[in-house]
C-alpha cells in the first residue's frame, strides 16, 4: 500500500446547510489510487453527508445540494443521482442493508447487471424477453467473492442469512462491478463477529493492492489503524485532523474526535445481583424461528432489577431471544414474568405487561423516520398507556397534550445528548447514532418494568457509547427496571452489565458474572456453536 501516487478524488471547500443547521464546513479532502482512508467522528460530525455528497445521495440534491468542488482523476464531476457515481466508478456499502431477502446471494451481487442469453422470441418481441445467463451470473458472483477473499454461500438467500453475510453480500456487489475505483464503506463491520471483520480487513489490503481506493468508516479505532494509511478526524462539520495512520493512537485520535479524553472501560464493579433475588423472569424451552439467528432451546431466568448481559457469536441465537419474546418472530416454549405466563407471537400482550424493545433493527422497527422526535418518543406511551394526552368531558374526549410531549422529549434529548435542530425535526434527518438514541428516549418514556435492548451501541461514536450505556444503567438503577442487554461487544457487556449469559448453537452455553474474563467468556462462547 506504499506506492499510491496518483490523485484519484478532492474533495475541495465542501459547505453543506442541512435544514437550516451547518453541517458540513469547508471540507478539503484527497485520495490517491489504491488508498485507504480511514473516516471517523461522533455521529452527527458529518461524516454520512459528507459520503452522500461524494456517492449522489438524492436527499442532497433535494436539500439545495452543496457548495464547493469535486475532482475525480483530474475532472470536475457533480453527481445528482448515485447512478452517476457508480458509473464514475463509486461504490458504497451503506450501515442499512440494501439487498432482495427473497433472492440468493448471486442475484443481488448481480442486480440490473445480469448476463443474457438471447432468444428467437427476444428477437422478435424485445430484449424483456432474454433469459439469465444462471452459468455465467453463477460465475462473476464466485469471482467478486473470490476478490472479496471471504467465503460466503453465493446460493443462500438473503432472507435466511446471519447478518455477517449480508454485510459482505454488498461488499461483493460492489466488487463485481468492472469500472470500480472507490469503496465507500459506511460502519461494515459493526455487525460482523471479530473473525469476520479481520477477513474484511484483509479484504481492504486486497482492495488496496489491486488499486481500489477506500474510505472506510467505523467507530472501532483499532481497526483504522490496522488497515488504513490515512486517519481523517471530522467534529462538528469540520475536518480536524488529518494524519498517517503510523503516526498517531487510539487515544489521540479519541481526543480529536470528542474534544476530551475517554476513559477506557472495565468491567463493571457496581455488581447488583445475588443468589437470594427474586426471579422476576423465567424463560424456559424457548425456541424462536428468526432467520440467521435461530433459537433452538433456552432456559433462563432473570433476576428482579439486574442487568443481564446476552453475549455470543454472530449467528448463534442471541438476537432471536428478545425478538422472539416480543413477538416479532414465530417462537414457542414458555415465559413467565412475575408470576404470571405471557402469551408468545403476542406483541401487544408483550406492550400490556411493562415490556419494552430496544430492537436492533432502528429503522425497520424502531422509528417512525418521516415523524418528528416528539412523535417517536411519546407516541407508544400515548397508544399502550394513555400518557401525553388530555382528558375532556369526563374522558369521553382525549386529545394530545403537547406541552407534556415536547416535555419528555427534551428531557431525553438532553439526558442521552441527541443532537438535533430541535425536538420537531423528523427522526429521518439525524445520523443513525443519534436514531439509536431516539429508540432509547422511546423505551424509556414508557416506563417498563421490563426492558429488553437489542444492540444498543451499533453504530454508536466512542464518545456517545459511554453516554448511552451509563444511561442505561441510571435507568435500571434509578428507576428499578430489570434489564436484559444484548450485545456483540463483551467490553461493553462487562461493562454494564450484572451477570452475562452466553448463547452458542441456540442455547445457553452459560451465565458468568460480568467480572469474569475475556477469556472465560470466549470459551463458553466456542462451546457448543452450530
Amino acid at each position: 500500500m506504499d506506492n499510491q501516487n496518483n490523485t484519484l478524488l478532492e474533495m475541495k471547500s465542501i459547505r453543506k446547510d442541512f435544514f437550516g443547521n451547518q453541517v458540513l464546513t469547508d471540507i478539503n479532502l484527497s485520495l490517491r489510487e489504491g488508498e485507504v482512508l480511514g473516516l471517523v467522528g461522533e455521529n452527527g460530525a458529518g461524516k454520512s453527508t459528507l459520503m452522500k455528497i461524494l456517492f449522489g445521495a438524492t436527499d442532497i440534491t433535494e436539500t439545495g445540494g452543496y457548495d464547493g468542488e469535486i475532482f475525480l482523476n483530474g475532472e470536475k464531476v457533480s453527481f445528482t443521482t448515485p447512478f452517476d457515481a457508480i458509473a464514475a466508478g463509486i461504490g458504497m456499502v451503506h450501515q442499512e442493508f440494501s439487498l432482495i431477502p427473497g433472492f440468493e446471494a448471486t442475484e443481488n451481487i448481480l442486480l440490473n447487471r445480469e448476463p443474457k442469453k438471447t432468444n428467437v422470441i427476444a428477437e422478435i418481441f424485445g430484449e424483456r424477453l432474454d433469459q439469465l445467463n444462471r452459468s455465467e451470473m453463477e460465475e462473476k458472483a464466485a469471482q467478486a467473492i473470490e476478490k472479496m477473499g471471504v467465503k460466503i454461500d453465493q446460493r443462500m438467500r438473503i432472507s435466511e442469512m446471519p447478518v455477517g453475510h449480508k454485510q459482505f453480500t454488498e461488499i461483493a456487489r460492489e466488487l463485481s462491478k468492472d469500472q470500480l475505483k472507490l469503496l465507500i464503506l459506511d460502519e461494515p463491520t459493526a455487525v460482523l463477529t471479530e473473525k469476520e471483520a479481520e477477513a474484511l480487513l484483509d479484504s481492504i489490503r486486497g482492495m488496496s493492492a489491486r488499486g481500489i481506493a477506500v474510505i472506510f468508516i467505523t467507530h472501532r479505532l483499532q481497526e483504522i489503524l490496522s488497515v488504513c494509511n490515512t486517519v481523517a478526524v471530522m467534529r462538528d462539520g469540520v475536518l480536524v485532523e488529518t494524519v498517517p495512520a503510523k503516526d498517531t493512537n487510539v487515544t489521540e485520535i479519541t481526543k480529536w474526535m470528542v474534544g476530551r479524553t475517554v476513559e477506557e472501560t472495565a468491567a463493571s464493579t457496581d455488581v447488583h445481583t445475588d443468589e437470594h433475588q427474586n426471579t422476576i423472569l423465567k424463560i424456559e424451552h424457548l425456541w424462536v424461528d428468526m432467520p440467521g439467528e435461530t433459537v433452538r432451546d433456552v432456559n433462563l431466568e432473570v433476576k428482579e432489577g439486574e442487568i443481564l448481559g446476552i453475549g455470543g457469536l454472530a449467528g448463534q441465537g442471541k438476537l432471536g431471544i428478545p425478538n422472539g419474546i416480543m413477538g416479532l418472530y414465530n417462537a414457542g416454549g414458555q415465559v413467565t414474568f412475575e408470576g404470571r405466563e405471557i402469551p408468545l407471537n403476542s406483541p401487544r400482550k408483550c406492550l400490556d405487561s411493562a415490556f419494552a424493545f430496544v430492537s436492533e433493527d432502528r429503522r425497520g422497527v424502531g422509528l417512525l423516520l418521516d415523524e418528528s422526535l416528539e412523535w417517536n418518543v411519546a407516541f407508544p406511551a400515548m397508544q399502550i398507556q394513555n400518557k401525553y394526552l388530555k382528558r375532556y368531558a369526563g374522558g369521553l374526549i382525549k386529545w394530545r397534550d403537547e406541552a407534556a410531549i415536547r416535555a419528555v422529549t427534551e428531557k431525553y434529548i438532553d439526558e442521552l445528548q441527541i443532537r438535533c435542530t430541535s425536538s420537531k425535526q423528523n427522526a429521518k434527518e439525524l445520523s443513525g447514532g443519534n436514531q439509536q438514541k431516539v429508540c432509547l428516549a422511546k423505551a424509556f418514556a414508557l416506563e417498563p418494568k421490563m426492558l429488553f435492548v437489542s444492540e444498543p451501541t451499533r453504530g454508536i461514536d466512542v464518545g456517545a457509547k459511554a453516554l448511552v450505556l451509563d444511561a442505561l444503567k441510571k435507568f435500571n438503577r434509578e428507576s428499578g427496571v430489570t434489564v436484559v442487554m444484548v450485545s456483540s461487544e463483551l467490553e461493553e457487556l462487562r461493562r454494564t452489565c450484572d451477570r452475562i449469559a452466553i448463547v452458542s448453537g441456540g442455547r445457553i452455553a452459560g451465565i458468568l458474572p460480568a467480572s469474569s474474563s475475556v477469556e472465560e467468556l470466549g470459551a463458553l462462547m466456542l462451546s457448543q456453536v452450530v
